[in-house]
């Protein structure tokens, strides 16, 4: 021992201490130039090679294309991928290294292979930044997990069981209607903030058609939509930033701890639905109504973790994804009078040929899809609009195209919903309102990939019909009930990247009571 400390002692006795101080820059300077070795060699592997074939960014040394994202937010960061989908003609790359790079897919040729068949359907990294706020539920397991889920979960959406849902789309659109009217008092025609007014109403929804519960009896569920706000701001600026990948970096720097804060009263506020659906089960006499709830469908099939997981999920994505679909509806009609007017006298023929007395009396699901009209403006609005405007998806085989070009095993392929509605080969004028881009003939001409709001093969959404039948419900009972007049207009819309289809300031319209 002695004669190791001998030792060095008389080494560093003959080191000038000015060579000691250089020692950590040289350690520095030599990762560095390990850092440009290992990236020029990474360019010369056969992943940076064959994704060379698709055009985008140039790819700068070490920092390759990441420079592109550097100081956006939510509203740059969405016009940014519209400008580089304009700018590359369709489907462009993004590269850091061979272990991050993405491939962002705007036309139906490269989304076809991830939206049909069974193959590389596992969701991405991007999904992995949702895991504290919603678990692992079924928007981001794979593998068996997810299959048991999906298996579990897909009878409660049984067309039977969503009649008996329609009970409840039917009483929250009445509610809405008393509180626009309980304004006319004041104005003729009643202005409202779309996003605040569907996002609570879509929320009493899916609490009540999926746990049972009925929100008048919980506090902070304002507090819970604020919220899902603010944790989607910062789910973009990690997904943005590369180094915040990397776990222990994102917490050293104090964002989980961040994250963290702001998910306290989510969780806790569906905690309190689990809490109160569990307190309803354990009252005496208490009896299952299956054929409403899914919270009874999950009980018992999966664990408490599971349960949780699930409420999370269903919450989050079934009352967001669906406010914002209602949103964009409505403000497009108030955009559209001739559009508008003409699903108007539809509905209402419809209520004359049934002899209904009240000409705003509900329809029932059946008479919701017999409008044919109806159905076209929908899905027109859907496709201008979709409220989930991007999915992700980690690529586990490569994807050989059928012009030749590869895309290869380990990349990020964002599917871009908004721009792939966009794509002027399969919707000619693509910024145009034009609901008879849904007739039949018209459709049976396009890539079946083209329009797809709600995804489309193994992992499509769930909810679909869930979500198609409570807009057509309350869409209905509105248009019957009101003229529905401009006030935000199309191009003072500024969108910002977010969790769903969102605008950084408000969008309003005005309700005017229709005459009898």
């Amino acid at each position: 021992m002695a004669s190791g400390w001998s030792v060095a002692a008389i080494v560093s006795s003959q080191v000038p201490p000015s060579t000691l101080l250089l020692l950590p820059g040289l350690l520095l300077l030599s990762l560095f130039i390990a850092w440009i070795v290992w990236d020029v060699i990474d360019r010369r592997g056969a992943t940076y090679v064959s994704f060379r074939q698709f055009p985008g960014p140039a790819a700068w040394p070490l920092i390759g294309t990441s420079y592109n994202t550097h100081g956006l937010d939510a509203a740059t960061t969405f016009d940014a991928f519209r400008r580089w989908t304009q700018q590359y003609g369709g489907s462009y790359r993004l590269w850091l290294n061979s272990y991050l790079f993405s491939l962002n897919i705007t036309r139906c040729r490269e989304a076809e292979p991830f939206l049909s068949g069974g193959r590389n359907t596992d969701k991405s990294v991007l999904y992995n930044f949702l895991h504290p706020f919603i678990g692992i539920g079924l928007l981001n397991s794979a593998g068996a997990k997810w299959l048991q889920r999906r298996r579990i979960l897909t009878p409660t959406f049984h067309f039977h069981i969503l009649t008996g849902f329609h009970r409840t789309f039917c009483e929250e659109s009445e509610k809405l209607a008393v509180k626009i009217d309980s304004q006319r008092l004041l104005e003729p025609a009643v202005e409202i903030d779309l996003q605040s007014a569907m996002s609570q109403l879509t929320l009493n929804t899916i609490c009540e058609t999926s746990m049972g519960v009925k929100l008048d009896s919980l506090d902070g569920a304002r507090e819970y939509r604020e919220g899902i706000y603010r944790v989607g701001t910062m789910m973009l600026n990690r997904a943005i930033r590369p180094w915040l990948y990397v776990d222990c970096i994102y917490w050293l720097l104090g964002y989980a701890r961040q994250l963290q804060r702001l998910l306290k009263p989510l969780h806790h506020f569906t905690n309190r639905i689990i809490a109160q659906r569990r307190e309803l089960r354990a009252r005496p006499g208490w009896k299952p109504e299956a054929v409403r709830h899914a919270g009874h469908t999950a009980g018992g099939l999966i664990d408490a973790d599971g349960i949780r997981e699930e409420v999370e999920t269903f919450t989050f994505e079934g009352h967001d994804t669906t406010a914002s679909a209602l949103t964009f509806i409505l403000l497009t009609l108030s955009w559209e009078p001739a559009v508008q007017d003409r699903l108007y006298q539809e509905v209402r023929q419809l209520h004359t040929d049934k002899g209904t007395a009240a000409p705003d009396e509900h329809l029932a699901p059946n008479d919701l899809a017999s409008l044919k009209y109806f159905d076209r403006v929908i899905k027109e609005c859907l496709r201008l609009w979709p409220p989930v405007t991007f999915i992700s998806r980690t690529v586990t085989e490569k994807i050989v195209l059928p012009d030749g070009r590869t895309i290869p095993q380990g990349c990020i392929a964002n599917l871009h919903i908004f721009d792939l509605h966009r794509d002027p080969a399969q919707f000619p004028d693509p910024e145009r309102f034009d609901p008879d881009r849904f007739l039949p003939d018209r459709v049976a001409a396009r890539n079946p990939f083209a329009y797809v709001p709600f995804s489309a093969g193994q992992r499509n959404c769930i909810g679909q019909k869930y979500a198609l039948l409570e807009v057509k419900t309350v869409v209905a009972y509105l248009v019957l009930r009101y003229r529905i007049l401009p006030v935000t207009r199309r191009e003072e819309i500024r969108f910002i990247a977010d969790l769903v289809l969102r605008a950084s300031s408000p969008l309003k319209v005005r309700f005017e009571r229709r005459s009898a």
